[in-house]
């Protein structure tokens, strides 16, 4: 079903009240890893760049993903990640005795410009298990999209929430996106954030994808026939895992790795550029000394 949500002032985005900076600013990040050794801190680096790979259980509850909004691929690569984390939730590969199925619906909120751009949800086009759990949200402003994610994300009684807006627009800032990550964090619902044509300005998302379209594997036995999706991801930034490119499908119904993404001089220069957002952390800069 589609919701048609009604203008709405952006007050009550400005209501959540966010946590200030602890007192000391640096000095306590530095006293702290003055008690550490060179081992220890080589140790924490390593563990804070481990990779990426589908199927991981502390997938993080707010992310953002730019893409392009021509060819859809930020709307199927949310779309893959938000199926994936549901599959790792219920306890796909445990004991079949244990696993519980989760049937609550899934909130989907775009506004004006990114039906415009991309369209709506096309129901059968759906993967079978999603096509009569889903609740479409049109929103006609950006701050009427913010609002209904942040609502959603607030509903235990979803699975998930997917998010499209277009552009980077003045109610998206810093402060409604740290509103995002508390709520979702807070409740437990994950949100999934496509940000169509947009720049990658600062965000408190914890995790952060560049993703373009890649070519399909050509079926098996009929090669006249649309392959399987397949997405060019580049994770710019994330929490707990260090940047990366790969190669990612939909086979079978499950996202899988099919190689590591090449680098080179023209895809990198025909996406945003984002390198002044990716800067090394206190421990990795310590790690690297220690190394050396």
């Amino acid at each position: 079903m589609t919701i048609s949500v009604p203008p709405r002032s952006a007050t009550a985005l400005d209501a959540f009240s966010v946590p200030s900076r602890p007192k000391g600013g640096g000095a306590g990040i530095r006293r702290s890893a003055a008690l550490l050794s060179a081992k220890d801190i080589a140790a924490l680096s390593k563990a804070r760049e481990a990779r990426w790979r589908p199927g991981l259980s502390d997938q993080p509850l707010h992310s953002e993903i730019f893409a392009h909004a021509d060819d859809a691929s930020g709307a199927g690569f949310a779309l893959a990640l938000a199926r994936d984390a549901l599959k790792v939730a219920g306890g796909q590969g445990e004991d079949p005795l244990a696993e519980v199925e989760d049937r609550r619906q899934v909130l989907w909120v775009q506004d004006r410009r990114a039906i415009q751009r991309s369209g709506r949800p096309f129901r059968a086009g759906l993967p079978p298990d999603l096509r009569d759990r889903l609740i479409h949200v049109e929103a006609k402003t950006p701050e009427d999209a913010l609002f209904a994610l942040e609502e959603g994300v607030r509903c235990r009684d979803l699975a998930c929430v997917i998010g499209e807006i277009t552009g980077n627009p003045r109610a998206l800032d810093f402060t409604a996106s740290r509103r995002l990550s508390l709520a979702a964090e807070k409740h437990g619902v994950a949100l999934w954030l496509v940000r169509l044509d947009a720049e990658a300005d600062l965000s408190s998302a914890r995790m952060r994808w560049q993703v373009e379209a890649a070519p399909s594997v050509h079926p098996r036995w009929n090669a006249e026939a649309p392959g399987v999706a397949a997405w060019k991801a580049r994770l710019f930034r994330a929490r707990a895992h260090a940047p990366g490119e790969w190669i990612l499908s939909d086979d079978d119904a499950n996202l899988h790795i099919r190689r590591s993404a090449p680098s080179n001089a023209a895809a990198n220069a025909a996406t945003p550029d984002i390198g002044h957002l990716v800067r090394p952390t206190v421990g990795r800069s310590l790690a690297a000394v220690a190394r050396a």
